[in-house]
């Protein structure tokens, strides 16, 4: 069978266009090519004009790399396909069809961030515990405690459940307890105690050991702008995830991405004229978000409002480029970003009570 002369130069074509992009300066096309998994396969045939061969490019990268360019991923896969169709043209009846670019597949999950924290979850556990020490021990009646008990068993149950633990307690409520101490296989205080000390120790010992990485927002309840709370969302599980330069210039990328966003929730050009003079195009963040304090918060009094936002666009700005990005400039960006969202959720009423 003769080998498709396009599939056995698919190697010497993948490099060609990586050069290409090294060439003209485009690093993002470069990386991908260049640190990826690329593949060129047939993915169709067309029997128009005596028949053409549709072929598909692939392109598997880093997971760092895809947090930091995901934003840019449609620009990235149209320029390849242009490139390559200027190689495809040496390979009669060839024709690029699409070129795809996704993560790696990873192995497992690096950081993780919880809706309770380690500390929390242990003091949890320790009140159930004490609870359950007091009603055995002469302490506290059932009936008093019995429904605070009965609480917060799906809280602490759906905590461990996201550790992927097995919860230690098999009572559901304290009267269960009861039926297990008076049932003469714990006879004394000491062998009630004893029980349950063993019951959690492991538990209790295995959370301290986990690392704690979590993110709190001044406001627990989302602002109601959809995307907006998404790419926050984004953020904050990537502060958690990032150990890597690249990954947090990619926390930059995406706050400036979400401070976009919120500017094109609020600005209205009929209602809120820019300052300047200058129509905001689309992704100018900055003359938007100008534009509606102004409007909604005349006064030169607000002009620290204005100038916040300014300096939280500037820091994501600065972050993306940055050669030395790190965890504190990430987490300040990361928070700073979070602070204009709320601010501007305050100014617009989407904060306010009743």
């Amino acid at each position: 069978m003769t080998m498709d002369p396009l599939i056995q130069d698919s190697r010497r074509i993948i490099v060609t266009l990586a050069n290409l992009f090294k060439r003209e300066n485009l690093a993002p096309e470069f990386q991908v090519l260049s640190q990826g998994k690329t593949n060129i396969e047939v993915s169709g045939y067309d029997n128009w004009n005596g028949g053409t061969t549709i072929y598909g490019i692939s392109c598997r990268i880093p997971l760092e790399l895809y947090s930091n360019i995901e934003l840019e991923i449609q620009a990235i896969e149209q320029s390849i396909k242009d490139k390559a169709e200027t190689l495809f043209r040496s390979y009669p009846e060839s024709w690029i069809g699409e070129v795809v670019i996704s993560p790696e597949l990873a192995d497992e999950i690096h950081g993780k961030a919880y809706k309770i924290s380690h500390e929390d979850l242990v003091k949890l556990l320790e009140t159930q515990k004490s609870v359950m020490v007091s009603v055995s021990t002469g302490g506290a009646r059932i009936q008093e405690v019995n429904s605070d008990y009965q609480s917060t068993l799906p809280e602490i149950s759906e905590a461990l459940r996201e550790r992927e633990l097995h919860n230690p307690n098999p009572f559901k409520d304290l009267w269960e307890w009861y039926g297990k101490w008076s049932d003469g296989s714990l006879p004394t205080y000491q062998s009630r105690r004893a029980f349950l000390s063993e019951m959690y120790s492991s538990t209790i010992e295995t959370i301290k050991g986990m690392k704690t990485a979590s993110v709190n927002p001044v406001f627990e309840e989302p602002t109601g702008w959809n995307r907006v709370d998404r790419s926050m969302g984004e953020i904050k599980l990537r502060l958690v995830q990032a150990d890597s330069e690249e990954q947090y210039q990619g926390i930059g990328l995406l706050a400036r991405e979400t401070l976009i966003s919120l500017a094109q929730a609020v600005y209205d050009p009929e209602l809120h004229p820019s300052t300047d003079g200058t129509i905001p195009s689309k992704t100018d963040a900055k003359r938007m978000l100008e534009a509606y304090i102004s409007s909604v918060l005349p006064s030169k009094s607000n002009e620290n409002i204005r100038r916040h936002a300014r300096a939280s666009l500037d820091l994501a700005n600065d972050l993306t480029h940055r050669r030395t990005a790190e965890f504190r400039l990430a987490a300040m960006c990361a928070e700073s970003t979070n602070a204009v969202i709320n601010i501007l959720s305050i100014i617009s009423g989407r904060r306010d009570r009743g």
